[in-house]
């Protein structure tokens, strides 16, 4: 008999239309022993209603249903996991959707490889129905590669850290869990989850598709707003580091070039208001910056874009960010 599959779709105020796609391309799935949990974070309005039909159509006996207080996505993709009796556990956000394939594609490496974790390749789409440009480039071909070799990947923003590209071993999740109250939260579980896979598979195929919406977490429409997204990608940058230190010596150029570029992010989208002596931690990325103004300066995986700007941000913060945000309402950008 196959291996069984547990996939985890956290639910939270999400349009019917949007959540019936994504629910029904996941329970289309042609592999046989799979298994759908809906976890309803706490919805306030019609998601409720909607996950019950779901469920009562469901003829596949596929679909298990929980509801929780909202605590967020990674609250409710941990009870999920508590819930899940699959061999392999996967994870599909409620706006995206799945070739029908999906999980078949990853359990037949899975069966060739022996990996504890395979990732397949994804693609965005936006409102139009017009696919973006990739975000993650997919490999020619199956590709698998070092837990070394993974990091790198991450820190050089060339690797996918996203957990919905990805099926992973029941066992990896028995020590640890989604980080919850952030966000950003699949970095920093997937470089903890890493010290303990060896190597994992890539698959070429973009058979996970990204729904691509401006008022989503990280993609606010109102540029007053300024996401914590950016102060968790710094803290994320700090915990790298940390790890490559005690076990990727090897990388340590490399680390740094992603905790400058991190923090990089971080001065170009905060508020100019928000940047004061009372702000705590504004004034520790840019201490840490004035610390590592050598490692600016000489590491090779910097451009010269990235230079300018962080040399510029190190001298004069606010007034560079002033200056950046007259430069970009100069060119249209809100």
């Amino acid at each position: 008999m196959s291996k069984k599959v547990s996939i985890i779709i956290p639910v939270y105020n999400i349009e019917e239309n949007l959540l019936r796609r994504c629910v029904m391309s996941v329970v289309n799935q042609d592999y046989d022993n799979l298994e759908v949990i809906l976890v309803d974070d706490g919805s306030d309005d019609e998601t409720q209603n909607t996950c019950n039909k779901l469920k009562d159509e469901d003829t596949t006996g596929r679909i298990r249903l929980f509801r929780k207080e909202n605590g967020g996505s990674s609250s409710a993709r941990n009870l999920g996991i508590s819930k899940a009796t699959g061999d392999f556990i996967g994870f599909v956000d409620s706006d995206d959707y799945v070739d029908s394939d999906f999980v078949s594609l990853m359990m037949d490496a899975e069966a060739r490889f022996r990996c504890p974790m395979i990732q397949i390749s994804r693609d965005e789409i936006d409102t139009d129905g017009l696919r973006r440009p990739d975000v993650c480039i997919p490999p020619d071909r199956e590709e698998l590669i070092t837990n070394e070799e993974a990091v790198r990947e991450l820190l050089m923003h060339r690797g996918d850290a996203s957990f919905c590209t990805r099926l992973c071993r029941r066992e990896l999740f028995s020590t640890r869990a989604f980080p919850e109250g952030r966000l950003n939260e699949d970095f920093a579980l997937l470089l903890d989850m890493l010290n303990e896979v060896d190597s994992f598979v890539i698959l070429p195929r973009q058979a996970y598709h990204v729904y691509y919406r401006l008022n989503s977490n990280t993609r606010k429409r109102d540029k007053s707003e300024f996401s914590r997204v950016y102060v968790d990608i710094v803290d994320n940058a700090d915990m790298a580091e940390a790890l490559v230190e005690r076990k990727y010596p090897s990388l340590k150029v490399v680390a740094k070039r992603f905790a400058l570029f991190q923090r990089l992010d971080y001065l170009l989208h905060i508020p100019v208001e928000q940047m004061k002596k009372d702000n705590h931690f504004y004034v520790n990325v840019v201490r840490y910056l004035r610390q590592n103004v050598r490692a600016t300066m000489t590491n090779p995986y910097l451009t010269n874009k990235n230079r300018v700007y962080l040399m510029l941000l190190t001298v004069a913060p606010r007034t560079v960010r002033g200056l950046h945000r007259m430069l970009m309402r100069l060119k249209g950008v809100n």
